[in-house]
């Protein structure tokens, strides 16, 4: 499960990080200072409200759509049906477009040979200026890697096709081949190594990377807005930031175009550590066009990778999980917090709590549950399985932040898996453990006592009892 994992790590790690980089976006607020993060307060260059993304993840979302039903990107259909979606999104009016992109799709009409006008209009464009080397069609990048998984000669070629339809300059198809090979790679092994995709590039382009290596992202803050320098300040940006949420604050505190930059970088840390390390306090704040959260990112980020098909209970697109059939409705209260109920799937009813923390797999018409808001159900990527976890610890930790922090906030919350059996108690044995300062062992006995249908997989309980400091 570990490559589903980081396929919808590449969509919500750009997501976060556009979102994180909106309110700074070229001087729209001053940079966080020292010892401080950047954070979502929207605004920018678009008026964003918190944790709204921007055109960089609105264009991911038109090709992630695209690839989520098995298309290889490479074909003249493909490609008009991404020709089309940016044209739907450009008739939608968008808050905040490069003027680049804009002078593209301000020029051409939907529908069939869409994706050819738009390759004229943008060749026409280069010609008569010289400058369509911008970051947009590399912000957008991702799943261009996600449709071709494992096959470079068709990730590269059709990160080119995509990248032509509004960038002509082939300094921009040449930044989004090697961004969606190393995006690739980081999926398929969880490596972050941008020179594997040197191969498919000029000769110039080591020489680039050795200097994003040797400088601070700060050095290409001024010019990130050139589709070079943004790759070199997100690569940068990764290499000295030393993990997911590191990553993004280096990237947005080189300032220039912190939005892009960020998303850039997002989509590769996202890659490489998984969707499950993008921190619940983010992405339960993650929306933006056309009507998507995060739950609809991950959707699309496993169908991307899996070429379409849904697994065998129709998971992420069937209303329900059919396997889920029967599970029980009873809750009880958390030992050392009643505002926090506990069980299984069955208990997933309108009216039950404010909130939900969901640790299992839900169908379309599960989540968000009737009658709580969106924000308020948080879905966790925890397997019940063993060695499953690309990060166990750090998923459970974040899982228990969750429900600490919606309690603070003065919700009940439901928290439950499939059966309560192992999701369920460990992490509400987390929850303890963090709100009452007890040894994790004896929250996890409160827990079980209180639970009747309790019985952790004891790989689940080693590998959370072990990451004790």
């Amino acid at each position: 499960m570990s490559a589903p994992d980081r396929a919808v790590g590449v969509l919500l790690g750009a997501a976060v990080g556009d979102a994180l980089g909106v309110p700074y976006e070229y001087g729209s607020r001053s940079l966080p200072g020292p010892g401080e993060p950047a954070r979502m307060l929207g605004g920018g260059l678009g008026g964003y409200a918190p944790g709204q993304w921007s055109d960089d993840t609105e264009m991911a979302c038109v090709l992630a759509e695209v690839a989520a039903t098995g298309a290889d990107l490479r074909t003249a259909d493909a490609l008009d049906r991404i020709a089309d979606g940016f044209l739907r999104w450009f008739a939608d009016g968008p808050a905040d477009i490069g003027v680049q992109t804009r002078a593209v799709l301000s020029a051409v009409r939907p529908g069939p040979g869409a994706a050819a006008r738009l390759r004229a209009r943008a060749a026409e464009l280069h010609e008569r200026t010289g400058r369509t080397a911008g970051n947009g069609s590399l912000m957008r990048t991702g799943p261009v890697a996600l449709a071709h998984l494992g096959d470079p000669d068709a990730i590269a070629a059709a990160a080119r096709a995509v990248s032509a339809l509004t960038h002509h300059d082939p300094q921009a198809g040449d930044a989004c081949a090697l961004w969606c090979l190393a995006i690739d790679h980081a999926v398929r092994t969880g490596q972050l190594d941008l020179r594997v995709g040197l191969g498919h590039v000029g000769p110039e382009w080591a020489e680039l990377v050795d200097e994003a290596e040797r400088c601070t992202p700060n050095r290409f803050g001024a010019r990130n807005g050139w589709v070079v320098a943004a790759l070199q300040c997100a690569w940068s940006a990764i290499t000295r930031g030393g993990g997911f949420e590191e990553g993004l604050q280096a990237a947005v505190r080189a300032g220039g175009d912190t939005d892009t930059v960020a998303a850039i970088a997002g989509a590769l840390l996202g890659a490489g550590h998984g969707g499950s390390a993008v921190p619940a306090r983010w992405r339960r704040r993650l929306h933006g066009w056309p009507g998507l959260r995060a739950r609809d990112l991950t959707r699309l980020g496993v169908l991307a990778v899996r070429r379409g098909e849904l697994d065998p209970d129709g998971w992420p697109g069937a209303p329900t999980v059919r396997s889920y059939a029967g599970a029980s409705e009873r809750t009880v209260p958390h030992p050392d917090d009643p505002g926090v109920l506990l069980g299984g799937v069955g208990a997933l009813r309108p009216g039950v709590a404010d909130a939900v923390v969901s640790l299992c797999r839900l169908g379309a018409d599960q989540a968000p549950l009737a009658g709580v808001a969106p924000e308020d159900h948080i879905e966790v990527w925890l397997i019940d399985g063993d060695d499953a976890n690309l990060d166990l610890p750090a998923v459970i930790a974040d899982a228990a932040a969750a429900v600490r922090e919606l309690r603070a906030e003065g919700k009940t919350v439901l928290l439950h898996c499939v059966h309560a059996q192992t999701r369920t108690p460990v992490v509400a044995a987390a929850y303890g453990a963090l709100v009452t300062g007890s040894a994790r062992a004896a929250a996890l006995r409160r827990v079980t006592a209180v639970l009747p249908s309790a019985c952790p997989r004891p790989s689940i309980v080693r590998g959370w009892l072990g990451s004790a400091g």
